[in-house]
């Protein structure tokens, strides 16, 4: 493996590539809104950010239910070198030695461009936050600076999980944050997006309520999905209703939600049990239940109220809804389809950057009521 100083060379080649396919997008918002207002110019940027956050997002999922997590096992380059295109001849000795084992030329490549991809984030965030500083006066009072340096300095630290990822080899706790830092990436962009184009919504209190209620909660059960999907416990029951043929089919919490652990270890060093995967995965199976019977609740309220403007709302959450029970019954009963996986990830952030943009919405009429 490359030592440390031997890092340093590709992660500045990866810093420059991520600032040159950063600079496609820059280039163009630049012609696109030059002359533009700077709330106008600075949401334009946070948009663009959040979709292809988004899209780095769904990317991770088919980097990690592809097994390309180890296709360049050490970090940030690939056997030392900024792409597999350096690291031909490693990467032909680990194939030869287990072709269809973490590392194969395929794989190496998935790795590397979400790297890249990342960087190329990193680097948009950047452009974000000195762009904030820059045009704060300007900008008017709608948001505070310091979003946006909190949002590039937690891409850091989802850099640093990525890193850990790699090397600490597919750490069911680590890769399980780097998913979760990920949905609060995206969250944070959504704020921010909200707060350069106002549109207060005004809900009462009670409503109010069960919306940040309905965001704990998926963000509790996001992280169990995120827990079955590292501990690969999906086909751990492979029918429904039932699970293995059975209502409730022999189960280990005390192994399963051991979480510090090695992937496929369990609580005591020996292999992870059938049974702690089966309790991963039912664990999951009903957090699913309480949350869709929440948002159905929670669409069928909004439906309901005196608020035309929140009707729209009301479908929206129930179209998530019902696309996560479809994706989510996919995985289990056709055998974990790769596009229903990686859907099923898409359907969880979309539904988190949803209630985010709802309870801003609702934020701003709430501060506007009270000044």
């Amino acid at each position: 493996m490359p030592d440390a100083g031997s890092a340093v060379s590709p992660l500045l080649s990866m810093a420059a590539l991520g600032l040159l396919l950063a600079a496609g997008p820059l280039l163009w918002l630049q012609l696109r809104h030059r002359g533009a207002a700077p709330t106008r110019r600075l949401r334009a940027l946070t948009l663009l950010t959040l979709f292809l956050t988004f899209d780095l997002v769904l990317f991770g999922a088919f980097t990690r239910l592809t097994d390309s997590g180890l296709g360049c096992p050490d970090w940030p380059g690939c056997y030392g070198s900024a792409s597999p295109l350096g690291a031909t001849a490693h990467i032909d000795a680990a194939q030869s030695a287990m072709p269809s084992g973490p590392v194969t030329h395929g794989k190496a490549w998935v790795e590397m461009i979400h790297r890249y991809l990342a960087t190329a984030v990193g680097v948009l965030l950047l452009a974000l936050c000195v762009m904030t500083w820059i045009l704060r006066t300007r900008a008017g009072p709608l948001l505070s600076p310091w979003w946006a340096t909190a949002t590039l300095v937690w891409v850091c630290v989802q850099g640093a999980f990525g890193a850990l990822t790699v090397t600490m080899k597919l750490f069911p706790a680590i890769v399980t944050m780097h998913l979760l830092g990920g949905m609060l990436l995206l969250m944070l962009l959504a704020v921010q997006a909200q707060a350069y184009e106002p549109r207060p919504l005004s809900m009462a209190r009670g409503l109010r309520l069960a919306v940040w209620a309905m965001l704990g909660l998926s963000l509790l059960q996001v992280a169990l999905g995120a827990w079955v999907s590292t501990n690969y416990a999906v086909l751990a029951c492979t029918d429904f209703p039932t699970c293995q043929g059975r209502w409730w089919p022999e189960t280990d919490f005390e192994h399963g939600f051991a979480l510090w652990r090695e992937l496929g270890v369990g609580k005591d060093g020996g292999w992870l049990p059938f049974a702690a995967l089966t309790a991963i995965h039912l664990t999951h199976r009903l957090g699913a239940a309480v949350v869709l019977t929440g948002l159905l609740a929670l669409a069928w309220a909004l439906q309901l109220s005196r608020n035309p403007d929140l009707k729209p709302w009301a479908l929206r959450l129930a179209l998530v809804a019902l696309w996560q029970l479809a994706s989510g019954l996919s995985n289990v009963v056709l055998g974990w389809p790769l596009i229903a996986a990686v859907a099923h990830t898409g359907g969880a952030a979309a539904l988190l950057v949803l209630l985010t943009l709802l309870l801003t919405r609702v934020h701003q009429s709430a501060h506007r009521t009270l000044s």
